[in-house]
C-alpha cells in the first residue's frame, strides 16, 4: 500500500504544531486539505491516529506508535530527494580511492571526515593496490583517484601531483634469519639470500625497486602485508614500509643496517585525464594538492 508523502508530512506537522490549522499554515495549504490528507492516511493504515473529541487533536496510542515510523519515512524521503538533487547537479554516486600500504596516511581521518561532512550521500570505496596495479585501476576507470609511492613515469592519460605525505622504507628480516645476526649488511650480502619483492599483477616481472638480484629464487607478492608476513616467517629479506612494520609486525622483524637505508619516497595522487571527476572527486583531489605545501 502506498502512503502519500503529503499525508505523512501533514501528520508530522500536526503533531509538532498541535493543530490542523497550524499545520496547514506551515504547509501553505487549507485546513480542509490537511484534515482530508490525514483522514485518508488513517483509512490507508486502518488506524485512528488522532482523538478529535477535544478542541485540538490528540494522538491516540496507535498515533504515538506510528509517529516514529512516519518520521523515519519522511527522513528517508528527504535523503532520497537530496541524493537525487546532487546527481542532477553532476554529483557522482560513488567514489573509488586507491590506497597504498606504503603510505601512513597521517591526515587520512581528517580528510575523510571532511569528505563525509561535505558529501554525506556519497558512497566511498577504498581499495588497496601498488605501483602498476594502482595505475591500471585509474586507467580502466575502476577507480577515480589513487595514492601511491611516486613513480619514475606515468602513462600520458594519467595525471599526477606530489602531495605532502612521505613513504619511508627499510630493509627487514625475521629474527631467526641469518642476516639478523649481522651488525651491518651490504648489497653483496643481501644478494646471498632470498629476496621478497613486490610484484604487481599487471606488470609481472617488471622490477618495482632497484634492489640487488638474489642468487636464490625470489619470492613475490602483490602487497606489502603479504611480504611482511613472509619476512616474519624467515623466508627472506624485504623492503617494507616502516610504519607498517611498526604498527603491525608485532616485533617479529629486525631492520637491517644497510648503506643508503632507510629510504624516503614521495607520494603522488593520480587521476585519469580522460575522465572528468565529479564534485566529490574534484574536491578531494584539490584537498590533497592544496595540503602539500603545508
Amino acid at each position: 500500500m502506498n502512503y502519500s508523502p503529503e499525508a505523512l508530512e501533514a501528520f508530522a506537522q500536526t503533531v509538532a504544531l498541535g493543530s490542523f490549522s497550524a499545520a496547514a499554515r506551515r504547509l501553505g495549504k487549507s485546513q480542509s486539505t490537511v484534515s482530508e490528507a490525514i483522514a485518508r492516511l488513517e483509512i490507508d493504515l486502518g488506524l485512528e491516529l488522532f482523538d478529535r473529541s477535544a478542541r485540538h487533536p490528540v494522538l491516540t496510542e496507535a498515533g504515538r506508535a506510528m509517529l516514529g515510523r512516519i518520521e523515519d519515512v519522511l527522513a528517508a524521503s528527504d535523503k532520497l530527494r537530496r541524493a537525487a538533487g546532487r546527481l542532477a547537479e553532476g554529483m557522482e554516486p560513488r567514489l573509488t580511492l586507491v590506497l597504498s600500504d606504503a603510505n601512513p596516511f597521517t591526515d587520512f581521518e581528517a580528510r575523510m571526515s571532511e569528505l563525509d561532512e561535505r558529501f554525506p550521500e556519497l558512497e566511498l570505496e577504498c581499495v588497496f593496490a601498488e605501483h602498476g596495479d594502482a595505475i591500471n585501476l585509474i586507467q580502466s576507470g575502476r577507480a577515480s583517484l589513487g595514492l601511491l609511492s611516486a613513480q619514475a613515469a606515468y602513462p600520458p592519460e594519467v595525471g599526477y601531483a606530489t602531495i605532502a605525505e612521505r613513504a619511508d622504507f627499510g630493509l627487514f628480516v625475521g629474527h631467526k634469519h641469518p642476516l639478523a645476526a649481522e651488525t651491518a649488511v651490504d648489497y653483496q650480502k643481501l644478494a646471498g639470500y632470498r629476496a621478497l619483492r613486490l610484484n604487481t599483477l599487471v606488470d609481472q616481472g617488471v622490477p618495482t625497486d632497484d634492489l640487488p638480484t638474489s642468487g636464490h629464487r625470489s619470492w613475490s607478492a602483490p602487497n606489502y602485508l603479504l611480504l611482511m608476513d613472509m619476512a616474519a616467517f624467515g623466508f627472506g629479506w624485504s623492503a617494507l614500509p616502516r610504519w607498517l612494520v611498526s604498527g603491525y609486525a608485532g616485533g617479529r622483524l629486525k631492520e637491517l643496517d644497510v648503506p643508503g637505508w632507510p629510504r624516503s619516497s614521495a607520494v603522488d595522487v593520480i587521476w585519469s585525464r580522460q575522465r572528468s571527476l565529479g564534485p566529490a572527486g574534484t574536491w578531494l583531489l584539490d584537498t590533497f594538492i592544496r595540503h602539500r605545501g603545508e
